[in-house]
């Protein structure tokens, strides 16, 4: 039998809240199913499990806080023999591997030692409870949904691929209502007039965002239409209530703490050195905007997605910055799972983990970006994704920053920031010019790297984003 405990979600993760099992005692998990729902004081986490198996017992209520290690529930592990079929005896041995090693199959796959075929059995019987879970949330009915998995299980990639063919439907159906002509037989009545208010485009986004009715107000802008500072003028006051609750003014000040609490700890204990470089973009930049004349615009990539690719790409070349301090022993990751700086609506920052960086081709890099950012600021991550970033990327560039300086999250030992692209007069093939740049800074620690590897590290950014073709 094995103990599934609080795992630890960060650094300055003290202590985690259940929120919800996906689980009840004799359920049948498998290594990688997302079993529970915790609530830390950055983010709301679905939690892995480790080890397959069936739940034995629930030793944790939701709702109820326990600090990381706890254990949560006990867990009757497969026998050895059922295992035999799919795993070699050496990875049985070994420890379990890290997140980022986890596929999707490997999340719903059920080993079995029966020799003799089965007759099919309806989804419901070969359904693990986090796939159940996952396909309520995302609406995807089961009951017609062919799986892949083993014996015709359906796995969490095929609820996902359900729900984005449905999300890409509906998408077609509005697109093809508002092509379809109307019918020349029905005599419809005249459209009325529709006033329309002479506005600057971005006071009418400014106009949305505070609720503001363009109509009632009376413009100073050229020719009389309404600009920006008329709608700041007449901002409608916040009604009650889209007041902040006192519970989430008490969480966004819990996250300030353990943000405060973790970067003292940070600069404390870790020698800091910083360097920093401005890379010519114009190579990167051309080559971004002829890939994405050939996309759809869902599918077009962000400069972003180029610099985190780089950076992934220079840091096996220098794996002095990639990896983990404990104990005062440097421990190198052979794998790049970057953590990218997320910031919250609510305020704070959450840096969650891109796995396996290096090998995701530029548009596999694209949709893991905007599925990051997008789980992390509606609160919806996974425990690995939070628990083995080993090094963390920073972009302020959308701010109109030039230059970031971080501060390093222990126990990785790097951390680069990108600041926005600005045009700058530049010295190329002895002619001078105004070409696109961005300042590159790398934090690290010195017990692990000196400035004459981080200046490598820098040197190796700068020239792979000279060949963008080749990222």
């Amino acid at each position: 039998m094995g103990d599934f405990t609080m795992p630890s979600l960060g650094a300055d993760m003290e202590a985690g809240t259940v929120s919800q099992w996906l689980v009840k005692p004799g359920d049948e998990v498998q290594r990688g199913d997302v079993i529970a729902v915790v609530e830390t004081e950055k983010s709301t986490i679905e939690v892995e499990i480790f080890e397959s198996g069936t739940i034995d017992e629930l030793l944790v209520h939701e709702g109820e806080r326990v600090p990381v290690g706890a254990v949560l529930a006990h867990v009757i592990s497969r026998a050895p023999r059922a295992v035999a079929t799919t795993t070699s005896p050496s990875s049985v041995t070994n420890a379990v591997p890290p997140a980022a090693a986890i596929t999707d199959t490997d999340r719903v796959t059920v080993a079995t030692t029966v020799t003799t075929p089965t007759p099919a059995t309806p989804h419901p019987a070969v359904l693990s409870p986090v796939v159940r879970h996952l396909a309520e949330r995302l609406g995807v009915d089961l009951v017609t949904l062919p799986g892949s998995g083993p014996g015709g299980a359906v796995t969490r990639h095929d609820v996902e691929q359900a729900a984005r063919r449905t999300d890409d439907e509906a998408r077609v159906r509005t697109r093809a209502a508002e092509r379809k002509p109307k019918s020349k037989r029905k005599v419809a009545a005249p459209p009325q007039p529709v006033h329309r208010v002479a506005s600057s485009p971005l006071a009418r986004r400014r106009a949305a965002e505070l609720g503001v009715d363009l109509s009632a107000l009376r413009g100073t802008g050229p020719h009389g239409s309404v600009i920006e500072r008329d709608v700041q003028r007449a901002r409608a006051p916040a009604p009650v209530e889209q007041a902040i609750p006192a519970e989430a003014e008490d969480r966004q000040a819990a996250m300030r703490r353990a943000i405060g609490a973790l970067m003292a700890r940070s600069k404390r204990e870790i020698p800091h050195y910083y360097l920093s470089t401005t890379i010519d973009l114009t190579a990167a930049m051309a080559w971004l905007t002829q890939a994405n004349v050939e996309r759809p615009v869902t599918a077009r990539l962000v400069l972003p997605v180029l610099l985190l690719k780089a950076t992934a790409c220079a840091v096996e070349r220098v794996p002095e910055m990639n990896g983990f301090l404990i104990d005062g022993t440097f421990h190198p990751s052979e794998a790049v799972h970057i953590g990218v700086a997320v910031s919250l609506r609510t305020g704070g920052v959450i840096a969650p983990a891109i796995h396996n960086t290096a090998r995701l081709s530029l548009d596999e890099m694209m949709t893991a970006l905007r599925d990051l950012v997008g789980r992390a600021r509606t609160g919806i991550l996974r425990s690995s994704e939070m628990s083995d970033p080993t090094i963390t990327v920073t972009n302020l560039g959308e701010l109109g920053v030039e230059a970031v300086f971080g501060v390093i999250y222990p126990p990785q030992v790097a951390l680069v920031g990108f600041g926005r692209v600005t045009e700058q007069p530049w010295a190329h093939d002895g002619m001078l010019g105004v070409r696109q740049c961005v300042t590159a800074t790398l934090s690290a620690d010195h017990r692990v790297s000196d400035g004459h590897r981080g200046a490598r590290f820098l040197a190796e950014i700068d020239r792979l984003l000279q060949e963008p073709e080749k990222l």
